[in-house]
């Protein structure tokens, strides 16, 4: 069974800990099995890559290294701070998750219609 993780893709999250600590960016993914998280400009790592074809580059490339999903932070886009994240389920049966410093609307997530 897949982790629950409290972040998403695209979510603008602060890392809190570890080498890249204070840095912020977006998600570029969720790894729901391992636990981590992909954010953008946090822990760089270099790859060397052979080329695979005739044309293609090889070469020592820099790419985003996973992080451990309890080491970021979601920041809310109305405080503008680093907040843990509620869920609150509306009389729809929709679910907003909410800020847990200032009240704030993060996102909601609709429903699935059952018997369709």
């Amino acid at each position: 069974m897949a982790n629950k993780v409290h972040v998403k893709k695209d979510d603008q999250v602060i890392v809190i800990s570890g080498k890249d600590k204070g840095a912020a960016g977006k998600v570029l993914k969720v790894d729901t099995d391992k636990n981590r998280v992909y954010v953008e400009g946090a822990n760089i790592v270099k790859k060397h890559q052979k080329a695979r074809t005739q044309n293609d580059p090889s070469g020592i490339i820099e790419r985003e290294g996973s992080i451990d999903a309890s080491n970021v932070m979601i920041v809310c886009p109305k405080c503008g701070k680093a907040t843990r994240v509620a869920k609150k389920v509306n009389e729809d049966g929709s679910k907003d998750r909410v800020c847990k410093k200032c009240g704030a609307v993060i996102d909601t997530v609709k429903k699935a219609k059952k018997g369709v």
